[in-house]
């Protein structure tokens, strides 16, 4: 049994309080739709390469529907991934879905293959007290991340008093908090300080609309009279996806501004705007998220990555002006681009 305490976990536990970049993890498919190993270990190194302190599989942008048993693809792309970083000191975080029995047995799954942790996104059919009680029992298994997911790709909104009773629990070692709503954001930080467990428990921010703002930005939370600050270790995002080198550059200087370099503050704060603008684009915000995932396959084939943006679903493809969208801010944003990166050791990674 693997809990927040093993020995086994501790040092990958550290680096994951300390904080670092985590990208979702991308799925790779050929034009039947079926899983491209080659390349699908070639976005696993990439994230390695760029300098990433983990990787997150079988998540949003790993598309949900690995999970369906039909599908069969959760065990290989966990598999893959595990065994690409194999002799790294990556920190492995699996997604896990569906009611308790289905998490338990995917949290069993990951552990099995040396994940370290499970993100647990809400499951819809679940009142906040089933909820915590599946995250218990998942925590008897490895590490809970929990997930405050946005509503537009299946999340669901949680009350303050449920954060504060899911960071009670010893085996949650961080939150993901991905609400895209500053009031939701505003709900788990209370929660984490009603709990007693800032510092201890590890916030990483996955509000893609606001990245650097959460890293930089000083969260003073008041909770019963008590000033607390509360601050943002790292980011699991699905933007970091896409030009992660860049990405892990951005966390390095938010840590510096968050210690006091009001060069990097100022810095931060205008490109987050810069960053903001261009996950728009590339998640679709305009249509309801609904090309997100094949707009971060579009970023990652024009680097050749991807061999093309497909899909699970037939029906997941970029919406309506999306595509002018994306040239828009691959023209305007360079800074954010890390091509050539990618270029000098595309033909490693795709060994």
């Amino acid at each position: 049994m693997l809990t927040a305490s093993s020995p086994r976990n501790s040092t990958a536990l550290d680096r994951f309080k300390r904080g670092c970049v985590i990208p979702a993890h991308p799925l790779a498919l050929d034009e039947n739709r079926r899983l491209d190993e080659r390349r699908q270990r070639a976005l696993t190194r990439y994230y390695l390469a760029a300098g990433a302190g983990g990787i997150a599989v079988g998540v949003h942008t790993t598309q949900f529907a690995i999970h369906d048993p039909q599908i069969g693809l959760l065990a290989p792309v966990l598999e893959l991934a595990a065994e690409t970083a194999a002799g790294s000191d990556a920190i492995l975080v699996a997604g896990a879905c569906g009611p308790t029995e289905q998490a338990v047995a995917e949290a069993e799954l990951a552990a099995s293959l040396g994940y370290h942790m499970v993100l647990l996104p809400p499951h819809p059919d679940l009142d906040e007290d089933a909820l915590i009680a599946r995250a218990r029992a998942v925590g008897e298994v490895l590490p809970v991340v929990g997930f405050y997911l946005q509503p537009a790709v299946g999340g669901r909104p949680l009350s303050r008093e449920f954060w504060a009773r899911l960071a009670n629990l010893d085996a949650v070692v961080g939150i993901k908090v991905a609400p895209f709503d500053r009031y939701r954001t505003l709900d788990v930080l209370h929660g984490v300080v009603a709990a007693g467990r800032v510092g201890d428990l590890a916030l990483y921010t996955g509000n893609d609309d606001h990245i650097l703002a959460d890293l930089v930005a000083p969260h003073r939370v008041v909770v019963d009279g008590r000033s607390v600050e509360v601050e943002f270790v790292g980011g699991l995002l699905g933007q970091w996806a896409v030009w992660a080198h860049t990405a892990v550059g951005l966390l390095a200087e938010a840590h510096q501004a968050r210690s006091g370099d009001d060069d990097a503050l100022r810095r931060l704060l205008t490109l987050d705007g810069h960053l903001t603008d261009a996950n728009a684009a590339i998640f679709d915000a305009a249509n309801g998220y609904h090309g997100c995932i094949p707009g971060i396959h579009e970023v990652l084939r024009r680097q050749g990555l991807l061999a093309g943006r497909w899909c699970l679903d037939p029906a997941e493809e970029l919406s309506p002006g999306q595509l002018a969208e994306l040239d828009r801010v691959h023209q305007a944003y360079p800074h954010l681009r890390d091509d050539e990166f990618v270029a000098a050791h595309l033909d490693e990674w795709l060994r």
